[in-house]
């Protein structure tokens, strides 16, 4: 369930996860490669908060689509 901050909706790494259609691994490995910047806002649980603009970025990256890098026999 999103969190309302001032105004804001964010939402825990699951449920980014979960609206996006990447594994939990698969976030934390972005924010780690630095893809992405890890969340400025947590919950009192120390739970990371994403923003919805953050959320789109996510999305955006999940669906975007790269070139196989192995060769082809075409």
């Amino acid at each position: 369930m999103p969190v309302k901050l001032n105004g804001e909706t964010y939402y825990r790494s699951a449920e980014v996860c979960r609206i996006i259609g990447v594994s939990k691994t698969t976030l934390l490995r972005w924010v780690k490669k630095g893809i992405f910047e890890d969340a400025r806002q947590l919950d009192r649980r120390g739970w990371r908060l994403f923003s919805q603009e953050e959320l789109d970025s996510f999305k955006d990256e999940a669906n975007r689509v790269v070139a196989n890098q192995r060769g082809s026999a075409d």
